[in-house]
């Protein structure tokens, strides 16, 4: 039985994939460019491993981090004061009807896979896992 694209309204089409790839790409150019706009992007660099776009393309959830994870809160609030001027200069490079409105998150992936990292070298994971490894042997 094929499924229809409704019943999983959480995945996202090939069109916000796109157009969120696309917007990722204008925003790192702008921030590579030189963030001469604004002195705590202009220090900083910056990553955007993902944008995320609503299912109208009307919102761009931008994902980003701090190269080294450092002021994290002070490039958030950075990016939000420039908002209008990235949303604008976002435009300028990606044609679409409408340009998105954009809100900025810290992406904590890094965080979360630092985590598990650790995790896994502890010694009572090692130790299980050492011991699980000798069962199987």
């Amino acid at each position: 039985m094929k499924k229809h694209r409704s019943e999983h309204p959480s995945t996202p089409g090939q069109r916000q994939l796109r157009v969120g790839e696309l917007i990722r790409h204008a925003l790192s150019e702008v921030l590579t460019r030189g963030a001469d706009f604004d002195k705590v992007l202009a220090k900083n660099m910056i990553t955007v491993p993902e944008v995320r776009m609503s299912p109208d393309l009307r919102l761009a959830t931008i994902y980003v981090m701090p190269l080294g994870g450092r002021d994290k809160e002070a490039v958030l609030e950075a990016l939000g004061n420039n908002r209008k001027y990235l949303r604008t200069e976002i435009a300028k490079r990606v044609n679409l009807k409408f340009a998105p409105d954009i809100r900025f998150l810290i992406d904590e992936r890094f965080d979360e896979a630092e985590r598990i990292e650790k995790l896994l070298r502890s010694p009572e994971v090692v130790r299980d896992t050492a011991r699980d490894k000798n069962r199987n042997s």
